[in-house]
């Protein structure tokens, strides 16, 4: 691990998964948006098209707050309700006073990016590949006084202990734990969300991973109710629509959760099984980052630029990986989807490699 002052580098930190498969790209077999396929659900659908009758009034977000609230065994002061998790990570860039701020690499880039667009010189822990792209609170610096980290991790799809996490807190110190994948795990192990013993502690949550709401944008935050008050004075009005707001109302009750969670079952057998053959380009090169507990995988394989590209010509889109700090040219990220279309990606990953030899 090394901590590293700000570095505009050569990183591009507003590239998103969405960017492989827009245009041309909405040809492809998408394996580069962290979405999960077929979402959302009928039934969700039908909760925001009732919510259209709505629209003539301002949002009203007291009931889904509550509702979020009551998921998570909180008072509803420690919600604030987002257009997703990017708008979160600005208010937090915006509204907290940093004197040092810190992020924990690689990992989402919009928290870097919101902050450097806020004013503040950012500090990088990059995690290494040797490590297993771990994390060693003591690593950190005493003085940072903002940290962001993501658990389970996009990209390296690492799922760090909450007790390791938790070693972070510090009295006059902020940890943003970045929780958008944490309903893809089984069980939500390792979540600190609902926490509130930790000091300074602040959880950020999408809805818009697990259900498909991407073009919906809703999210939220958890964190002690003086420092819900600070973002949400730095919020527009009305920052959240009333279908948004009618899809988290949906999206915490008991049996949407127990989809949720069997979804994160079917989640995981379906990345082992994409690991499994992964592994079988071990002699080619290729190294799958494990144990992976997301919906995604990291891989390293040689010539990954022209292997992405050949993919493409195949019809499938992957995630390039040397926009994240701490990666170069040599990583991808793979969405994790149904056997079939691994298999097929599987199929067509051969010949990508094969191809980018010549």
């Amino acid at each position: 691990m090394r901590t590293d002052r700000q570095d505009t580098g050569s990183h591009d930190l507003r590239h998103h998964g969405d960017a492989e498969v827009r245009d041309d790209g909405a040809r492809l077999t998408d394996l580069a948006v962290n979405v999960r396929a077929d979402t959302p659900p009928r039934w969700l659908r039908e909760r925001i098209a009732e919510s259209l009758t709505g629209l003539a009034a301002y949002p009203d977000g007291r009931e889904a707050r509550e509702a979020v609230a009551a998921r998570h065994g909180l008072p509803a002061e420690r919600v604030l309700l987002t257009a997703g998790a990017a708008e979160a990570f600005v208010l937090l860039a915006r509204a907290l006073e940093t004197r040092r701020p810190l992020v924990v690499h690689p990992q989402f880039t919009e928290p870097e990016a919101a902050l450097r667009d806020a004013g503040h010189t950012v500090d990088r822990l990059l995690l290494r590949e040797e490590d297993g792209f771990r994390l060693d609170p003591a690593a950190v610096p005493e003085d940072a006084d903002l940290v962001v980290i993501g658990n389970p991790t996009n990209p390296t799809s690492v799922l760090h202990p909450a007790e390791t996490i938790a070693q972070l807190a510090r009295p006059g110190r902020t940890l943003v734990v970045d929780e958008a994948f944490m309903d893809a795990v089984p069980g939500e192990r390792e979540a600190l969300a609902g926490r509130t013993d930790v000091p300074g502690l602040v959880v950020l949550r999408s809805l818009t991973k697990t259900w498909g709401l991407a073009g919906l944008r809703i999210g939220y935050v958890l964190a002690a109710p003086e420092t819900v008050e600070d973002l949400e004075r730095a919020q527009p009005l009305w920052p959240v629509s009333t279908p948004a707001l009618a899809a988290a109302r949906a999206c915490v009750q008991p049996q949407a959760l127990a989809e949720a969670a069997h979804a994160a079952h079917r989640i995981a057998a379906d990345r082992a099984h994409l690991v499994a053959g992964l592994r079988e380009f071990a002699p080619d090169g290729l190294r799958v980052a494990e144990p992976a507990e997301g919906p995604f995988v990291l891989v390293r394989l040689p010539r990954a630029a022209a292997v992405r590209r050949h993919l493409r010509d195949l019809g499938f889109a992957v995630r390039r990986g040397d926009t994240f700090p701490g990666l170069d040219e040599e990583w991808l990220r793979l969405a994790v989807r149904d056997r079939a279309t691994v298999n097929s990606f599987l199929q067509a990953l051969d010949q990508a490699m094969v191809l980018s030899q010549h």
